[in-house]
């Protein structure tokens, strides 16, 4: 939920920026369009759980990535790793573009999909999340909003 909010907090600054931004002063249009939104996630990993999570990465968590993929609720996932991290910042980012919000009915429908695909209760869902925490940390998570010039 709390990173639902920032999505929606994230979306009302995108939209209200340019206009803010406009003044009489200005060309007839505002030289950049809106774009895609990337949601990015930290990654700070624990020594000697590298491989652990790298092999979480490459099959749970690209499993549902794929699966958000093929329903079109995002368009793109990767993985970063931060060459020269100094003290304190993420080892690695986790990234996912999408074309849109998603309304909270949209929300709500696209739950139901996942638990229809991915057959783990909640319980199950968060003893395997904190299972993780034994190897990395999220540090914090940003959505960006890509911008291009006219």
């Amino acid at each position: 939920m709390k990173l639902m909010k920032k999505m929606m907090m994230a979306t009302a600054l995108t939209v209200a920026a340019p206009l803010a931004l406009a003044t009489p002063a200005m060309a007839d249009e505002f030289p950049l369009v809106a774009g895609d939104y990337t949601t990015m996630t930290g990654i700070y990993l624990e020594d000697g759980g590298t491989l652990a999570y790298a092999k979480f990465l490459a099959g749970e968590w690209k499993k549902n990535q794929d699966f958000a993929k093929s329903k079109g609720w995002i368009s793109d996932y990767k993985i970063y790793f931060t060459i020269d991290p100094r003290e304190g910042e993420p080892h690695m980012y986790l990234t996912q573009t999408f074309p849109y919000l998603p309304s909270g009915a949209e929300y709500e429908k696209r739950n139901k999909e996942w638990e229809a695909f991915d057959s783990r209760t909640n319980a199950q869902l968060d003893a395997e999340s904190g299972n993780r925490a034994k190897f990395r940390k999220v540090t914090g998570s940003m959505t960006l909003q890509e911008a291009t010039i006219r």
